[in-house]
């Protein structure tokens, strides 16, 4: 059995608290190749020292405390960044609710109050260019210099570089919104996934002999419209059930140029999702969205593109995100 993940929140009593902790720090918006560097640090520093080594994040992210009104295309909401965060190894991650009084708190005050006095950390790894506390004041350098006079060892990683490019989460928003899935997926080190709940649609594809699962997305996604080669998870943990399958996401120019929806049509599966939750992996992309003369054209398309989805999703079979239960 795969050991708990604790997640600690503000309203957590002190005597819950998994004291002496080593904590890796950062807003991990997807958990990519940067992120899993931190961690793995940290792992490493728990491991030596014999103490259980957890993910320290805030919610909401903080650009959307400090732009509420800028939409913000967050790569993994906080329930999909747990469940990445518990496949890492991590014992448990401290969720610290970002709201007026935590971004008023200086460096200072959050180092000793928040880390030394409350969690007791006992080591803290982060990433290079990891800020912190009331102007973002608090940085990677003073962690280091407090660190002798606290009696905790600070590991600072260095950027993580694919093809000389700094891999971080704002180039991966870009890549999703180009429809380059395998950059995107070189820098997560796994393809990029949503969870969602499958709706009711207009029931067009069951009538082409394509019935599909749709799921809305969040407003502010950027992921680019067009056709991909997905895999899906249904359930979660050790039972969860992988189906491969083809989706369109976009706006359904041929029939009504609606608002975006995630349509997931599923090879060689038959039954009722209508309100079940769905893990979807993006694994490539085929083509972008097309407005097409006739629903015979559109048919002959869309044979196609599950054929190129089938080949894609042959020469990845083991794409698909590790992702570990959250309670």
């Amino acid at each position: 059995m795969a050991p708990q993940f604790t997640v600690i929140r503000d309203t957590t009593p002190d005597s819950a608290i998994l004291k002496g902790a080593v904590v890796a720090m950062g807003n991990f918006d997807g958990v990519h190749l940067g992120h899993r560097a931190v961690i793995a640090a940290a792992l490493e520093m728990g491991r030596t020292h014999g103490r259980p080594a957890l993910a320290l994040t805030f919610e909401p992210h903080p650009r959307r405390f400090f732009s509420p009104n800028t939409p913000q295309f967050r790569l993994t909401d906080e329930c999909a960044k747990l469940r990445l965060l518990a496949g890492t190894g991590l014992a448990g991650a401290v969720v610290m609710t970002f709201d007026k009084a935590r971004a008023g708190t200086t460096a200072q005050d959050f180092i000793h109050h928040e880390l030394i006095e409350r969690l007791g950390v006992s080591g803290i790894a982060v990433g290079y260019d990891f800020h912190f506390g009331k102007g973002r004041v608090g940085s990677p350098s003073l962690l280091v210099n407090e660190a002798p006079r606290l009696g905790i060892e600070v590991d600072v990683q260095p950027h993580v570089d694919i093809d000389e490019r700094p891999v971080s989460s704002s180039a991966i928003r870009t890549a999703l919104a180009e429809g380059l899935i395998d950059e995107a997926t070189t820098m997560l080190g796994a393809p990029w996934f949503i969870t969602g709940e499958v709706i009711h649609g207009e029931k067009r594809g069951r009538d082409l002999g394509y019935p599909t699962a749709n799921i809305r997305l969040d407003a502010n996604c950027g992921l680019k419209h067009g056709i991909y080669a997905v895999r899906v998870g249904r359930g979660q943990g050790k039972d969860q059930v992988r189906l491969n399958g083809v989706a369109s996401f976009g706006r359904r120019p041929t029939f009504d140029n609606g608002a975006p929806l995630l349509e997931i049509f599923l090879f060689d599966f038959k039954g009722d999702l209508y309100g079940q939750a769905l893990d979807c992996a993006f694994v490539g992309f085929i083509r972008e969205e097309l407005k097409f003369d006739g629903i015979d054209a559109l048919i002959r398309q869309m044979d196609d593109d599950s054929a190129r989805a089938r080949a894609m999703l042959a020469a990845a079979p083991d794409a698909f995100p590790r992702l570990g239960t959250v309670d």
